[in-house]
Parts: structure tokens; sequence; C-alpha cells
């Protein structure tokens, strides 16, 4: 049965550029990618988002006049009272006008959101968190994205920055992070970070599974690298990048006890590998341990498709 309304989500990342058109519910129905091709004049990117918008809805079979409104996940920090994408620095943006430009080629209303956030609003609306009031979706992938929803709306803090779960220091004076500080959570819970202790692991133990798997190299090296080697090295490897990760999550349930904590990006793919030791360790350690009712940690389930969903339905968290 056709819809009796369309919504538009693009998601525009650092190398490519996805659009798709998506009903109240999240379900999409056409879509289109094209590369993002950065560093350019942002003038040029955002006509390609146009265009992407416009062969999603061909793809769908629909008039673009039928498309309610346009939702944009964006990487970096976002200003929505003015419409502003301030600062990107996969894209080279400085305080650009994304909304005022993209509502002129669409004709259409437009919502922005930093990307992270979008997909976290995906994932809630129509994955892991659907149902519920409350959820945190943290993604590890290059660095730690999150979001954070309560009471059914995304907290991103008085100005629009905050729920940055990434930068929450876990160890001071700890590894260097990319935001300037040492010790956040991004850099002993990304995959960045995994790759990172993988690779000194093989360095210390040269007859570890893992150069194997890596076939020598250690530009070979993946966040799927050390779970499927199964010496002790790599044994070390995961269980000292879990500590780390499980660490950070308790803290998060401690400040926010949210009902869902989800966990997206490519290390997510490993399944009850990384949930079983994540679910004692907040057993063990966290303030709530003795509550009747407790955070349920769960693998995101809407996978790439979380920020151009989330994207499309911003104008619902209103």
């Amino acid at each position: 049965m056709k819809p009796s309304h369309y919504y538009l989500g693009i998601d525009l990342g650092g190398t490519n550029i996805a659009a798709a058109v998506v009903d109240e519910e999240g379900v999409i129905y056409g879509r289109s990618t094209r590369k993002t091709n950065a560093p350019r004049p942002y003038e040029e990117i955002f006509n390609d988002m146009a265009e992407c918008a416009f062969d999603a809805a061909r793809e769908t079979g629909i008039d673009f006049n039928e498309i309610v409104s346009v939702g944009i996940g964006c990487p970096g920090a976002v200003d929505k009272e003015s419409g502003r994408l301030e600062f990107a620095n996969n894209l080279d943006f400085y305080d650009v006008p994304i909304v005022a430009r993209m509502e002129k080629l669409l004709g259409k209303k437009v919502y922005i959101e930093n990307d992270a956030n979008a997909a976290a609003w995906g994932e809630y609306l129509a994955g892991s968190g659907k149902g519920t009031e409350s959820m945190i979706m943290i993604t590890l992938g290059t660095g730690v994205g999150s979001g954070i929803i309560e009471n059914g709306h995304l907290i991103t803090g008085a100005y629009g920055k905050g729920a940055e779960i990434g930068c929450m220091v876990i160890c001071l004076d700890g590894e260097k992070c990319t935001c300037g500080r040492k010790g956040c959570f991004e850099a002993y819970a990304s995959a960045t970070a995994l790759i990172k202790q993988t690779k000194r692991a093989m360095k210390e133990n040269p007859e570890s599974e893992m150069w194997k798997i890596a076939k020598g190299k250690l530009s070979n090296v993946d966040g799927k690298t050390a779970f499927i080697a199964t010496d002790k090295a790599a044994k070390s490897v995961i269980k000292n990048y879990l500590r780390y990760l499980s660490e950070g999550i308790v803290n998060i349930i401690n400040i926010f006890q949210p009902e869902i904590i989800c966990i997206g990006g490519g290390v997510s793919n490993a399944g009850e590998k990384i949930l079983k030791p994540i679910r004692k360790h907040i057993k063990d350690y966290s303030f709530a341990r003795f509550g009747k009712k407790q955070t349920e940690v769960q693998i995101a389930k809407l996978g790439n498709d979380a920020g151009i969903i989330g994207a499309a339905l911003l104008w619902k968290n209103l």
C-alpha cells in the first residue's frame, strides 16, 4: 500500500552522499548515492546532494512534490537554530549555510542534525529503540559516535553540541584523542583504537596468528583481525579492548540509565562476542546493579540505514 506521506533523508559523509525516500515508519522506498569528492566548494557538494535527492525520488517512482520535508545528517558541528554547518573537518567546511542553500535547491523544508544524532534517532524510531522512551546509541567506527534520546527527544545540550560521549575521559592523561584531550573513551574504544591496540600486540608477539590473518602486513590489520585470531595475544587484545568499552558503557548507564544502549559500527558485527562481556561488566559494576530493572545492551539493527532514516524523520524531533 502506498504511504500517505513521503519524507527524504540525506546522509552527508566525507566519502559518500546518500539519499533515500522514507515513510513515517522508517521504511525505505528508493535511494541514491554519489561520491562526495571532498574537499571542494560547498556549493558543488550541495548541488550534488540535491541531485541525489531528486534521483532517490525518481527511483521511488514519485514526483518530488510528494516529498513533505527533507532531513540532513551532517558530520561535525551543526547550529540548528541558524541552519548552518559550523564546522566539518573531513569536508573542510567552516560556517556554511546548509539549510538556506538546500531549501532553495529542493523547494522543501529542511532539517539538519549531527550525523551521529541522526543515526541514533533512526535507530530509536525504527530499530533497536523502537517502542522505548529512552535510548543511547554508540557507534564504534573511526571514532565513537553517540546519540542520546530521553522522553522521546534527542538530547543535544543547550547549544546543540552536547552528547559527545566519545570525548568522555576514562583514563586521565592516557592515549591522545583527536579532540585534543588525552584518555578519551574514543581513544580506547573506537575501531581505530582497536586497530592500534592490535598492531601494538602484533609487534610484541611476532608469532601471533594475527600476522597470518593480516597476511604478514600491519597495513592489512582491521577491526576483525584480533577477533578472528585464537591465540593468547589476540585474546588479550580483545579482553583489554572490551574492558575499555565496558567501562565507558557503565559510565553511560550510571549517568543516564536509559532503557536501551545500542551499539553500532563495524565492531558491533562481533555480536555476542562483545555483548556477553559488556553485560557481565554492567552486572558487576553499574551503580544500579541491584535494581530490578536494568539497562539492556543490544546491537543496532539498522546498519548504515540508521542515519538516512533518522535524517528523514528529524521532523518528529520537534
